[in-house]
């Protein structure tokens, strides 16, 4: 299949998010301490792979909802609290030879684009890593307003490309948000895992990806083996 375009999440694939993870972490439990519920680290750590496997739109407020025992008034101080102390955070960790893959998958003619559930801010940070300028469209949620997984968050990357979805690869680090509903619209799917979802699993054979990678090495040879198939 003659694949021309090429999406990429933001967290994860691009930025690997380990400063913004434990400052996630650490934000949950100082905000939890406020309302005098101690956690620790392995508290922590439960709860987030309890978000995970129950494949949770949203991991965070999972965690915190798990950690304060279900009382509303409790989960929205300390999602607000959260939110409060991570909200103006800066933080971006250029993926190791990332830019280097993205360069020479441009310089072949690929189209490249982002399909991301992340603020307008994203926009400058990837311009300061030095790839901003690799993306023909840059697909932030905080810009489109179409968070993952809406499927049209990936048709309105298709579009702006000048493509069909079926030309397109996805890449990405979850399985619910990036995977299935790529394959949904008869994308490709190339799965890195990492972070916070590295344990995430398919339910069902529709949502298996493509490829499954851990680094940029195998993840430029899973894309090459679906440009050549």
């Amino acid at each position: 299949m003659p694949y021309r375009a090429i999406l990429f999440d933001v967290g994860g694939p691009l930025d690997m998010e380990f400063a913004w993870e434990i400052a996630v972490d650490g934000a949950i439990a100082s905000a939890c301490g406020l309302e005098g519920i101690r956690v620790d680290q392995a508290m922590i750590d439960e709860a987030s792979e309890a978000a995970v496997a129950a494949f949770a739109p949203d991991a965070y407020g999972h965690m915190i909802e798990t950690l304060c025992g279900g009382d509303p008034r409790t989960i929205d101080r300390v999602r607000q609290r959260m939110r409060a102390m991570v909200g103006n955070l800066d933080v971006f960790q250029l993926r190791p030879d990332i830019d280097r893959l993205l360069r020479r998958l441009s310089d072949r003619g690929l189209k490249l684009g982002i399909v991301a559930s992340q603020p307008q801010a994203a926009r400058e940070r990837l311009a300061r890593a030095g790839i901003g300028d690799l993306f023909a469209y840059q697909g932030l949620s905080g810009l489109t307003g179409f968070s993952k997984p809406d499927p049209r968050a990936f048709q309105a990357a298709a579009e702006a490309l000048g493509v069909v979805p079926v030309d397109c690869i996805m890449v990405g680090d979850r399985i619910d948000n990036d995977v299935a509903p790529a394959k949904a619209l008869g994308m490709a799917t190339i799965l890195l895992r990492g972070g916070r979802h590295r344990r995430q699993r398919p339910r069902y054979s529709a949502e298996e990806p493509d490829a499954v990678v851990t680094d940029v090495l195998e993840l430029e040879a899973a894309i090459n083996s679906l440009l050549s198939s």
